[in-house]
């Protein structure tokens, strides 16, 4: 039988809330990396009827200029969709130990709810920081009140 020819794929998309602040770092040359997890909660109905949740953490690692907008946008309990490509990454512990991790080498995060606001304030602020296109931005939709909905 001839060999058989399988076309690859390694692309993920993938949204959940970050789990704890990003960790950010530069490698020996230079280069920021950012490190985080999110959760990825699942609802479903067991075979009883019973409405039960499961939720999968997953690793994110950012490189360059994406690493250093995850330091300036991101915090914990913050809803991103990333994507990109998993990866197998290995290493050794100091102690000698071998150690792996499936995770995912993020090329796009988007950002998907705004900076939380103190209370009592709606709508962009004059200067939030946030660049362009990203939530908060001028590509932002706006908050609508009550007032604006159609029905």
């Amino acid at each position: 039988m001839p060999d058989l020819k399988l076309a690859e794929l390694n692309r993920v998309f993938i949204i959940g809330r970050l789990t704890k602040d990003p960790e950010v770092r530069q490698t020996s040359n230079g280069t920021p990396v950012a490190n985080f997890s999110i959760a990825i909660n699942r609802k479903y109905k067991s075979v009883s009827g019973e409405l039960k949740e499961d939720t999968t953490f997953v690793g994110i690692v950012a490189w360059q200029k994406l690493a250093e907008l995850c330091k300036q946008f991101l915090a914990k309990g913050r809803a991103v969709l990333v994507e990109g490509k998993m990866q197998n990454r290995s290493w050794e512990t100091e102690d000698g130990q071998k150690r792996s991790t499936l995770e995912v080498r993020a090329d796009r995060i988007e950002f998907l709810d705004r900076e939380p606001r103190p209370a009592g304030t709606s709508g962009p602020s004059p200067d939030d920081g946030s660049p362009e296109g990203q939530p908060g931005g001028p590509e932002a939709s706006p908050d609508k009140s009550d007032d604006d909905l159609p029905f």
